[in-house]
């Protein structure tokens, strides 16, 4: 993609989430778009969100489990950059028409208390780590699902355009040290409106979510990046997303871990 290009996608992605309506595939209008350019589209979309008056308070893993991978039909790993307007309180209110399409999540954060960069290892991403905490992420997509015309579905280039369709995030009361449990067999039993619709374990993160956290760092290396202290990790799904409908009601049960819950405002 052109430069031209790129600030043109990413002005539509702006566009489109300010106005609550979603765009055509990314990956249809350019099929020759690459992972690269994806990305340079994702920081083009930041960068004018930064130039709004949002701040930077972290990053998203996306698709790092096979329940997310194959409920997107996509086998590759993604980042995101969460912003000061995603994050809400423990059992927040989500106003109607605050979003297009959400969806919820149920992960592991990391909240960090010093820098990563480079090639680091499991231990180092443990001692750089503050606490973990339960968490919630509320997904939404500014870019169709699939083309109405052709069915084509989105490509990873799609949801890295579309900043891993970044749209929220609820940390839970609850803190922990990085060592307190093992985080592999940390489990949650997401409800809506009562009724259990998921259920996972940390392992079907990368077999464990600190495995996430290092591909996202191993990654942000290839570009000359890093973590900051004080950002919060999202380490991936380890359930399929969830639909959040007009006035439904989640609650995240992660057992001695925590808990975390949400609403949506019916209409």
């Amino acid at each position: 993609m052109s430069e031209f290009e790129i600030r043109a996608a990413a002005e539509d992605l702006f566009e489109a989430e300010t106005a609550r309506h979603q765009i055509g595939l990314l990956s249809l209008k350019h099929p020759d778009m690459t992972l690269d350019d994806a990305y340079a589209v994702q920081a083009e979309l930041v960068r004018r969100k930064r130039a709004a008056g949002l701040g930077v308070i972290g990053w998203k893993i996306g698709l790092t489990s096979r329940a997310m991978q194959q409920a997107l039909d996509i086998i590759t790993p993604d980042s995101g950059i969460l912003l000061s307007d995603m994050l809400f309180p423990d059992g927040a209110m989500i106003p109607l028409g605050r979003f297009i399409q959400p969806r919820i999540e149920a992960e592991i954060a990391f909240v960090m208390k010093a820098p990563l960069s480079g090639l680091v290892t499991r231990e180092q991403v443990l001692a750089a780590t503050e606490y973990v905490a339960p968490s919630l992420e509320i997904l939404d997509t500014r870019i169709l699902r699939a083309d109405p015309a052709t069915r084509a579905t989105r490509k990873i280039y799609d949801t890295v355009a579309d900043n891993a369709a970044n749209a929220g995030i609820v940390l839970g009361a609850q803190r922990h040290a990085p060592d307190a449990f093992d985080l592999r067999r940390v489990g949650v039993i997401l409800k809506r409106d009562g009724v259990v619709e998921e259920t996972g374990l940390g392992a079907g993160v990368l077999d464990d979510p600190v495995t996430g956290i290092l591909w996202l760092v191993h990654r942000l290396a290839e570009y000359a990046q890093g973590i900051e202290a004080g950002e919060v990790l999202l380490s991936g799904s380890f359930i399929r997303p969830v639909e959040a409908p007009p006035g439904s009601r989640f609650d995240a049960d992660f057992g001695d871990f925590g808990r975390v819950t949400l609403n949506f405002a019916g209409e």
